[in-house]
């Protein structure tokens, strides 16, 4: 059960970030591969926070994500030759992941 709790978001983040990079352009296999590889490490321990330590509310979760777009980033930038564009793929990638997890609990809750 826990497995799957962690598995199920992973993909999916990996699922649409991957799109995302895709439907903007990017075409590098390093930069695809290495979006694998960071969202293993920021989505499974932000998680693993979500479930565990019961967040109190938005400011949790905003400074949760925060952490995720400025880990995403300074990775993003390791690759890539300038931080505006490490910027922009850390954080277009992270608000379309995180805006779709919301609409997919939004629809749970709903049906």
């Amino acid at each position: 059960m826990m497995l799957r709790m962690l598995m199920l978001p992973l993909a999916a983040t990996i699922v649409i970030e991957l799109g995302v990079l895709l439907f903007i352009g990017e075409r590098r296999r390093r930069v695809l591969l290495a979006s694998v590889a960071i969202n293993v490490l920021t989505n499974v321990p932000l998680n693993l926070y979500a479930v565990y330590e019961t967040p109190e509310g938005w400011g949790t979760v905003v400074a949760g994500e925060a952490l995720v777009v400025v880990a995403e980033a300074l990775c993003y930038r390791w690759l890539l030759a300038d931080w505006r564009q490490a910027w922009i793929y850390s954080l277009l990638c992270n608000a379309i992941s995180f805006l779709a997890g919301e609409l997919v609990v939004l629809i749970c809750l709903l049906f």
